[in-house]
């Protein structure tokens, strides 16, 4: 995939973008790598050629296991070899395609010749990521909602604590069972009273989210089949996904290129930054520099945030308390 993006402000008449598909290899590691969450994942693991992860389907627990011989793959024969076990193996295998991006149709952006900012070329190297789609949006909401308004690295320590308190072992061989833990079953998690989350740094407002989305498991499963607009419609009616959550889970679970996470507090910052040489910006702003790009939007987001990092930063750090101490 090659990205050409824009990197001089726009006018508000600013043409759209033209795109056209492509054929591409996939980085599968790339690719792979946005369901880790963090080094530590309880449920995934990603390492140099393979890639493990325990999840929940509709047929039950399964686990995934994918290993391959290089990196980027060729778009004929990528050598990836697939193996599962549990109730849920079956289902995971037929989703493989997807999950790794095979189904996904590549673009290559083409827009007037105005870039001149160092972006252009650090994108260029984002040409082999394509877009996975999991399917399983329980296991994408749960993680993500833990990530509402705090810093990554909470996020990341309370979703690790939380698998390890609530989640089995994974189906599988012993050396997978004893590496990987399913995310915490529904049954499981409804019903909990909120405080029981509490010692894990997780306060009132996501407890209930969590417990909410735990309610809902089987439609989970069948709003991922939908559009990933009508799947962002019945998402938002649970109480505590509200729309940055619903972008979010959109481009993991149901690989959709057009997916803008928005309510973010640096992705419009990002975006205003590598575009329009704007250090600080709102989602109105960053929504009309991605306006030539509709249809590819989360796409180009993605790679614009994977290029730039951050935006500058100004002003003292900020102290960072955990809940205990509020």
């Amino acid at each position: 995939m090659r990205v050409i993006t824009r990197t001089s402000p726009p006018s508000r008449s600013a043409p759209e973008a033209t795109w056209r598909t492509v054929e591409a290899p996939r980085s599968l590691r790339r690719t792979l790598g946005a369901y880790q969450i963090g080094g530590g994942d309880p449920t995934t693991r990603l390492e140099p050629g393979r890639f493990r992860r325990a999840t929940l389907t509709p047929d039950g627990p399964g686990t995934l296991q994918l290993t391959w011989r290089a990196d980027p793959a060729p778009v004929d024969d990528d050598g990836l070899d697939a193996g599962a076990w549990g109730p849920g193996a079956d289902w995971l295998l037929a989703r493989v395609d997807a999950l790794t991006g095979r189904r996904d149709q590549v673009v290559e952006i083409e827009e007037p010749e105005e870039s001149d900012r160092p972006v252009v070329a650090a994108l260029a190297a984002s040409r082999t990521i394509r877009l996975g789609a999991s399917g399983t949006l329980y296991h994408e909401l749960l993680p993500t909602i833990i990530g509402q308004r705090i810093t990554g690295g909470e996020a990341l320590r309370q979703w690790h604590r939380l698998v390890r308190e609530l989640g089995e072992p994974a189906p599988g061989p012993p050396e997978v069972a004893g590496e990987l833990r399913l995310p915490p079953a529904p049954a499981t998690l409804y019903r909990r009273p909120t405080w029981w989350f509490h010692p894990l740094g997780i306060e009132d407002k996501r407890a209930r989210a969590l417990t909410e989305v735990a309610r809902h498991p089987q439609k989970l499963f069948a709003w991922a089949d939908l559009s990933p607009a009508d799947a962002a419609a019945k998402m938002t009616l649970i109480p505590g996904v509200g729309p940055w959550t619903a972008g979010t889970v959109r481009g993991l679970a149901l690989g959709d290129p057009d997916a803008v996470v928005v309510g973010d507090y640096h992705y419009a910052n990002v975006v205003a930054w590598a575009l329009a040489g704007e250090a600080r910006a709102d989602d109105d702003r960053m929504l009309e520099l991605l306006s030539p790009y509709r249809g590819q939007r989360g796409r180009v987001m993605y790679a614009v945030v994977r290029a730039t990092g951050s935006a500058p930063k100004f002003g003292p750090r900020q102290r960072i308390l955990p809940m205990s101490k509020w």
